[in-house]
């Protein structure tokens, strides 16, 4: 057959919706292109617009969005965002999520409640999705939820550098908010040079969101640094009550680290004040500049999303940015 011009190049492409925008054209920086350029409004009665003001057919493409509050908003305009893709031919889509909304509800505590990060994932699928790209999920399982491909990406070496940089020279004791994200402080504990671990014994109450007591430190802390890690601060209730009982049992200073700064209703002024010394995250949803404080310090996670977004275009390794522990 002769007069038929075929094409294999490979068209990048990248896409933002309206929640973080700075991280977008960080990130687009970062991997050597520019966000498309994209119409999206609301309608009156809040609905959602959105039409790309250039062609995408048979694009790579890669859609970021952090799913921050209005949460439900952020979430219905990247699904509306894939769907114009998937009509307009866009060759592959790939959904960058750099905090996966609904993460937290991932099982059944109680008999007639929803698994809404399942269906988050069914919804993704639904709407065009071919593959998940996440930062830090609240738990692994989630992975397992959408039926394609999942780079679960991991800040962990951004902030561990920064922590080893900054503290690296005192004693130190890596502790976890509470005994289910043990296995993540044991990682740290391992980064930062084997250091001590300890957690906090601490109790839920399942009918009152965003409500715990840390009732005790297991582990010595005493005269130590105790890096307090988890993967998002919410209201602030739980890191803080957990940095109070870490200076109780002796620890000389408290640094809080965590990935996603979701900083709902009283956060940032509870940890203002709250007996830790720095409270670092990363940049996975934007702050407002109330959200700010003297103790912050925020890094940025844009190379890393760059990093693995070169690797998916290319056809090469995620895994192996996280020395295959991905």
């Amino acid at each position: 057959m002769t007069g038929i011009k075929r094409t294999t190049e490979k068209n990048l492409m990248l896409f933002s919706g309206r929640c973080h925008p700075s991280l977008a054209d960080a990130v687009a920086d970062a991997v050597g292109t520019a966000v498309v350029p994209t119409s999206i409004y609301d309608f009156a009665n809040g609905e959602i617009y959105v039409r790309y003001q250039e062609s995408v057919r048979g694009c790579d493409a890669f859609v970021i969005q952090s799913h921050s509050a209005p949460i439900n908003e952020a979430i219905m305009e990247q699904l509306i965002m894939v769907d114009a893709l998937k009509r307009a031919s866009a060759k592959r889509i790939t959904v960058i999520q750099p905090f996966y909304g609904y993460a937290r509800q991932d099982k059944k505590h109680r008999g007639r409640e929803p698994i809404s990060a399942r269906l988050m994932a069914d919804l993704f699928l639904t709407a065009g999705a071919d593959r998940l790209m996440t930062v830090d999920l609240h738990t692994a399982q989630i992975q397992g939820y959408f039926d394609g491909p999942v780079d679960h990406l991991m800040a962990m070496p951004i902030l561990t550098e920064y922590v080893l940089d900054r503290y690296g020279s005192q004693p130190l004791a890596v502790v976890s908010p509470d005994a289910g994200r043990i296995k993540v402080a044991e990682n740290w504990a391992e980064k930062l040079g084997g250091v001590p671990l300890a957690f906090i014994h601490k109790t839920r109450d399942i009918d009152q969101p965003n409500a715990t007591k840390a009732n005790r430190v297991v582990g010595d802390v005493e005269g130590r640094t105790c890096i307090l890690v988890d993967d998002l601060i919410d209201t602030g209730g739980t890191i803080v009550q957990a940095s109070e009982a870490l200076m109780d049992a002796g620890a000389s200073d408290v640094v809080i680290a965590a990935t996603h700064a979701v900083f709902s209703g009283p956060a940032t002024e509870r940890l203002e004040k709250s007996p830790a010394s720095e409270v670092i995250v990363t940049n996975t949803l934007p702050l407002t500049d109330d959200q700010r404080f003297d103790k912050l310090t925020e890094l940025s996670i844009a190379p890393l999303i760059a990093r693995a977004i070169r690797a998916v275009f290319e056809d090469g390794s995620v895994t192996s940015l996280f020395d295959g522990k991905a």
